[in-house]
């Protein structure tokens, strides 16, 4: 099942993707929040969408699409999980999972422009698949992590170079300015996608920068759920962004990033796809 969010920032509803068209499923009554994952929502969902099928309203195509899921309580990212990344960044492969966080008020839709931050001048671009916690996890052993999983999105993590690596070297600084999330176009269950296993990639301006498969991460999914949980607890609709692969503007030779104008595509394997157009910050 592919779940969606559609309408107005801040006024999105619910819908579903059946067969590359959307459906608005804002009768069911719940929107994609911790409370609906928490109460079996996925499958309460699904039996719905059954029962009622043929009288769901189509939503209509071009419709802004929101992140798909409701605001999550947190959104946790990888750093240095693809091994060519970490060599493209002079980095010692790590031996445990390094984690930071993004504000989830960077959190915005999959082809939402992309604001270039007030005095930035480094924003670099970070195709990444992020995983959907489908239940509350603490302390799981990697083989029940998989059970504690919602399902999978796309993610592009932008980043702010300068503020992660040049001032304090506290990188959360540079990855949570607003719209540094876009998420979606989907939720993508589980059941759907071989998640140690896809394609991923990212264009600048139609050139191909990213070019990898998820078969490259250090630590896959089932480890990183059941690590992260070793040090918090996870709530149903948490984000946890599992790093982005080689091909990043700061590794390139010279350096290369992104301006105003600047159009950013990307995608994954069975997730859909992204587009943002960077613009200019305006107070």
């Amino acid at each position: 099942m592919k779940l969606l969010r559609f309408g107005d920032p801040g006024k999105e509803k619910p819908g579903v993707l059946i067969n590359d068209e959307m459906f608005d499923t804002s009768t069911f009554g719940e929107d994609y929040d911790e409370r609906f994952f928490e109460t079996d929502g996925l499958h309460r969902l699904q039996r719905w969408v059954n029962s009622n099928r043929e009288g769901l309203p189509k939503i209509k195509s071009g419709t802004r699409l929101g992140p798909p899921i409701a605001r999550p309580s947190k959104i946790i990212c990888v750093g240095l999980n693809y091994k060519k990344h970490a060599t493209e960044s002079n980095m010692t492969l790590p031996t445990e999972p390094i984690l930071f966080f993004k504000s989830t008020s960077a959190l915005v839709g999959p082809t939402d422009a992309l604001i270039i931050p007030k005095n930035s001048e480094k924003t670099d671009w970070e195709v990444e698949l992020a995983i959907v916690m489908g239940k509350k996890t603490a302390y799981v052993d990697e083989k029940h992590a998989l059970d504690h999983i919602a399902g999978f999105c796309l993610h592009n993590d932008y980043s702010e170079r300068a503020f992660q690596l040049e001032r304090s070297g506290q990188w959360v600084k540079g990855k949570s300015c607003d719209t540094f999330a876009p998420l979606g176009p989907y939720l993508v269950t589980k059941d759907e996608v071989n998640h140690n296993h896809l394609h991923m990639w990212l264009k600048v301006n139609g050139k191909m920068m990213q070019d990898s498969n998820t078969n490259d991460m250090l630590f896959n999914c089932t480890h990183l759920v059941s690590y992260i949980s070793q040090f918090m607890t996870l709530l149903p609709g948490d984000v946890i962004s599992t790093g982005t692969p080689e091909g990043v503007g700061m590794g390139l030779k010279p350096p290369s990033y992104l301006k105003a104008g600047d159009v950013i595509a990307l995608g994954i394997e069975g997730l859909g796809e992204q587009k943002q157009i960077a613009t200019s910050y305006r107070a």
